[in-house]
């Protein structure tokens, strides 16, 4: 028997169980910042909760019905798109925090932050916490990237350039819809924050640097690196473009805490080695080093 086009086997379902918990605890926690911090402060979130948040304002309907509401049109587009698996989680999501929006002001009996500047701040930092952990387990609460790139596919524009401007235009009907520019403002802060925050939930505090080396000195500067900081190389021939050279480049996973020393140690033997610097956004596998825990 197969789900999701996976064989059942007692792994995928410790798996799958695993992610149901943790999109039940990230959308808790995102209802939390919803309801307590930028709700009561008329501070709107991008995206479709952004407009789910104007519409309950306005109509004064439950804010979770029009979460599932809103979403559920982009939950069937992705069915298309990304496949059943993703939507499952999605779907779970998406009704996780709906259910979330109306108990948890009942557990906290409605006691909220009535202060617009440190609700933005921890609004936007708890919030980013509970959709890093959604996306983290392969759920989404917005289907705001799903539109985007369907019209990136029929416009010269990019996903993140419509993104942007749609959650401009969200930012600036908040400001006419709580009759507020200051809601504007601080909406477009809470995001930022938010997205900041998913960043470091998504990629760690730990965030991983890729290195390029390119030396005529490849395995004495490869030898430093491997005694000194404990890691492993990868060596790839490669060749100058002018000068036709056959050269060794000199690749490398590394904490960002330690380029430092690895620009260092390449200087003291190549001064004219080109170094080139990149952020590595998920790292799998072994990264081979000396040392046996």
């Amino acid at each position: 028997m197969q789900i999701f086009g996976r064989e059942i086997t007692i792994n995928f379902l410790k798996t799958v169980l695993r992610r149901i918990v943790f999109l039940f605890i990230g959308a808790t926690i995102g209802a939390f910042a919803l309801e307590c911090f930028l709700i009561p402060n008329k501070i709107v979130d991008g995206g479709i909760i952004g407009i789910s948040m104007m519409t309950a304002y306005k109509t004064g309907l439950p804010l979770g019905y029009i979460i599932v509401a809103f979403n559920f049109p982009f939950i069937i587009l992705a069915l298309k798109r990304l496949g059943k698996q993703f939507v499952f989680y999605t779907f779970m999501a998406t009704v996780f925090l709906a259910a979330a929006t109306a108990f948890v002001p009942e557990l906290l009996h409605h006691k909220t932050l009535q202060n617009p500047f440190l609700a933005c701040i921890f609004g936007g930092v708890i919030l980013g916490i509970g959709v890093g952990t959604i996306l983290r387990n392969h759920g989404s609460t917005d289907g705001t990237e799903m539109v985007a790139v369907t019209f990136a596919k029929k416009t010269p524009f990019s996903v993140g350039e419509i993104i942007m401007f749609f959650n401009l235009f969200i930012f600036f009907a908040a400001g006419i819809v709580y009759k507020s520019w200051e809601s504007a403002l601080y909406s477009v802060l809470t995001y930022y924050i938010t997205y900041k925050v998913i960043d470091i939930v998504l990629e760690g505090l730990n965030e991983s640097k890729s290195i390029f080396i390119i030396t005529d000195h490849a395995e004495k500067v490869g030898r430093a690196i491997m005694t000194a900081m404990d890691t492993s190389v990868t060596y790839i021939d490669a060749e100058g473009g002018y000068s036709g050279r056959k050269k060794r480049l000199i690749y490398c996973v590394i904490s960002r805490l330690e380029i430092t020393k690895i620009k260092f140690l390449t200087k003291e033997i190549d001064p004219t080695a080109f170094i080139a610097i990149e952020n590595v956004h998920e790292v799998e596998g072994v990264r081979v080093k000396k040392k046996h825990y």
